[in-house]
């Protein structure tokens, strides 16, 4: 008979705690599907007293989790605590050196210490296994890493951050402003006190470098990806996506190109019509763009402690069933270096949203500075109260009036010109609105 796989785990919040639990509710289950037992005969947290909703009577205590990652008696270290610093990073290199194999819910540590993690595990022979790092409960990187081996990938992108999509919605159906919707959040447990990471796009940065890397054979670089948060966003901007067809999402996006690959967060317009323009709340999803394979879309929960424990338990199961895939789907030896794309070679549709000063020649200014460009228009909305801008209209200027355009494709350094000599006339007001366009 197999012995049981042992298990050490290092950090009891409320993801360890859960996945405590969910190792003794299935283990009837896990030992049928694995072919042996799973147990936790092991744990390391920063306090022994504090209470908990688990059972830990018959689990030993470790000092620390260097400790536990060190210890002879386990055969899987679990590493919950996250940073991407100590004592996460040292303890997972001491059980990888050992040749335990090692399952982490860690997207910081993975985003920034990734590829000699994976080497290490190589070397010894050991699993790094990551899934809970990116949409929890999403089976993504199995999807990419094992599902999609044969198939090339042009395209992947998301909803990857519950925080931003909640805010979104928020300000959407109920037509409240960034900050109202950020105070609500944070009030309802959705958001840190400090929601920069969340909300400036560095969250989505992090998962979106994994899953370049596994989609394209890349070195894990958060560097490499172009970052821009929420706060800009207007409920004016949200509206004006409803009346276009669109809906207004923060996403990651990871895309072949000729130029190579191109790596971006920010908040884009996509068509009402799409997968993931459905998606709505803390909820988060991926799309992969494959060759000879309509887009497949996964959507679930992307954060809490049940989704994560449920991850984290699959990637455990892994290990004890004996399966070992490489941690970015290739030996780390042939990912290929990548660097930031510059945005100003980005190529796509845009949403501008201008405050045009309301008197005659205005209109025909705009459209100039936009042919001067060759960048073509697809809509045009005009707000007035006469129902348009018209250069027949007096000279005594009056309130600004929003101006909203959708260009075709056009390169982004065309737009950022065409935009810098409408404000050089002196025929809009403040600083134009432009959100990029994704479309399916």
């Amino acid at each position: 008979m197999v012995a049981p796989l042992k298990v050490g785990i290092a950090g009891l919040g409320t993801v360890g705690s859960a996945v405590v639990r969910l190792i003794e509710q299935q283990s009837r289950a896990l030992s049928a599907r694995c072919g042996r037992g799973v147990r936790v005969v092991a744990v390391a947290a920063r306090s022994k007293t504090k209470k908990r909703d688990v059972d830990l009577t018959d689990i030993a205590w470790a000092k620390d989790a260097l400790a536990l990652a060190n210890d002879p008696g386990i055969d899987c270290f679990v590493e919950l605590m996250g940073g991407s610093g100590d004592p996460a990073h040292s303890a997972i290199e001491a059980a990888l050196k050992s040749g335990k194999s090692v399952v982490t819910a860690n997207k910081a540590l993975i985003a920034k210490h990734g590829l000699r993690l994976a080497a290490l595990a190589e070397q010894h022979h050991g699993a790094l296994n990551y899934e809970a790092a990116v949409g929890a409960a999403i089976p993504v990187i199995k999807t990419l890493r094992e599902g999609l081996a044969g198939t090339t990938i042009n395209r992947v992108y998301g909803i990857l951050n519950g925080t931003c999509n909640y805010i979104l919605t928020r300000m959407e159906k109920e037509g409240l402003s960034f900050a109202e919707c950020l105070k609500d959040a944070q009030r309802l447990g959705y958001a840190e006190a400090d929601p920069s990471f969340d909300v400036d796009g560095h969250d989505t940065a992090q998962k979106l470098s994994i899953l370049a890397s596994l989609a394209f054979g890349t070195r894990v670089a958060q560097s490499a990806v172009y970052v821009e948060g929420i706060s800009s966003i207007a409920p004016e901007d949200l509206r004006a996506a409803e009346e276009l067809g669109y809906r207004v999402k923060l996403l990651g996006v990871a895309v072949r190109t000729s130029k190579g690959i191109e790596q971006r967060v920010h908040p884009t317009m996509v068509p009402k019509t799409s997968s993931i323009a459905q998606v709505m709340g803390v909820t988060n999803a991926v799309t992969i763009d494959g060759d000879g394979i309509p887009p497949i879309t996964l959507v679930g929960p992307g954060a809490g402690g049940a989704a994560t424990a449920s991850a984290v338990v699959a990637d455990i199961a892994d290990v004890a069933s004996g399966i070992r895939a490489l941690p970015f789907g290739r030996p780390t030896a042939k990912l290929r270096a990548t660097e930031k794309a510059p945005m100003e070679r980005h190529e796509g549709g845009y949403y501008i949203r201008l405050m045009a000063r309301d008197f005659a020649g205005t209109a025909a200014t705009i459209a100039t500075r936009l042919a001067e460009q060759k960048i073509s228009i697809e809509s045009i909305v005009q707000r007035h109260p006469n129902g348009k801008l018209d250069d027949e209209e007096s000279d005594t200027p009056t309130s600004p009036v929003p101006v909203l355009l959708i260009t075709y494709a056009t390169h982004e350094d065309a737009v950022h010109r065409a935009l810098h000599a409408v404000r050089a006339d002196k025929v809009i007001t403040g600083r134009p609105q432009v959100i990029r366009i994704e479309k399916n």
